[in-house]
């Protein structure tokens, strides 16, 4: 693959950019990637629509990913062709009770408008990294919230490379779950729906909940949240740390000694590291309590 040759062929197609071999460590919450052979930051979702055909004609792999803040990419980087739905694509208005936004726009940025307008049901959103669109295919919460509570519907691009409006009744929401992740969708733009609600009461909750937060989880090293789902009726944490896993480290990789269920870079953590710990930890859990722990986190990429 020529990539040099099919960059120069994109770059004339599309408003936003194109690289080569990009390091995806530049681009994960975990600060952790090798590089991406075509790395697009498209400007519209026009663009996405313009990349995408062409990677389908010309048989190039594609991946597309969101803010990178529930991503481990291996060390050997991703082949063929990444877009990044971001700061093209994340644009948020506010009408009546209804917010729309682009899926690049991230949670924090969904709760700060929501806030403004005296919307309620969003509050839960203001603690998480992520991107809109990476928090519908996953149903994103936190703090007995989550995205299905206040989602109304998502313009997606489909197989056919059509843009296609789904409900949320569509998405067949489950605990971090949605017919996105079973799906070729890619997911462009969202449509959210609050209650009103007095400003001061949302600003006060929004500050509760960010300083319980911060006073459960890690701070100040690259991280990606909870590494694990939790099982049904229990808590991934809770049983890492009974199964003494707290303070693992293989590399510069870390289990966090504050949150259990977080795995921190503690500055050169390489995926390869991260992965060995993964798989310590569903051991000790296995071992000792008999539950197998599945990833929250979405893994990409080679070795």
């Amino acid at each position: 693959m020529n990539l040099a040759a099919l960059a120069g062929e994109l770059r004339p197609m599309l408003q936003g950019s194109v690289r080569v071999n990009e390091l995806m460590s530049n681009h994960t919450t975990w600060r952790i990637g090798g590089p991406a052979d075509i790395f697009i930051d498209p400007v519209g979702k026009e663009d996405v629509q313009r990349a995408v055909r062409y990677a389908r004609v010309k048989g190039i792999p594609l991946t597309v990913i969101g803010n990178g803040s529930n991503l481990l990419v291996r060390d050997g980087g991703i082949r063929g062709m990444v877009i990044k739905i971001g700061r093209g694509l994340s644009d948020i208005t506010v009408a009546g009770n209804e917010i729309k936004a682009g899926a690049g726009a991230i949670l924090p940025e969904l709760a700060a408008a929501a806030r403004r307008a005296g919307l309620g049901g969003f509050e839960f959103a203001a603690g998480i990294p992520g991107s809109l669109g990476g928090a519908v295919v996953m149903n994103a919460g936190a703090m007995n919230g989550c995205v299905a509570d206040v989602l109304k519907s998502v313009l997606v691009l489909d197989e056919r490379n059509e843009f296609v409006l789904l409900s949320k009744e569509e998405l067949a929401f489950s605990y971090r779950s949605s017919l996105l992740q079973k799906k070729q969708y890619i997911c462009l733009e969202t449509s959210w729906v609050g209650c009103p609600k007095d400003r001061a009461v949302i600003e006060q909750e929004t500050r509760d909940y960010l300083a319980k937060r911060k006073s459960l989880q890690p701070q100040g090293w690259p991280n990606a949240g909870s590494v694990f789902k939790n099982p049904p009726g229990d808590s991934a944490g809770r049983l890492i740390e009974a199964a003494q896993g707290k303070g693992l480290r293989v590399g510069d990789a870390e289990v966090s000694p504050k949150h259990a269920n977080w795995i921190l870079n503690l500055g050169q953590a390489t995926a390869t590291d991260v992965l060995s710990l993964i798989k310590q930890v569903q051991h000790l859990v296995q071992e000792r309590f008999g539950v197998a722990l599945h990833l929250e986190v979405r893994v990409l990429g080679e070795d």
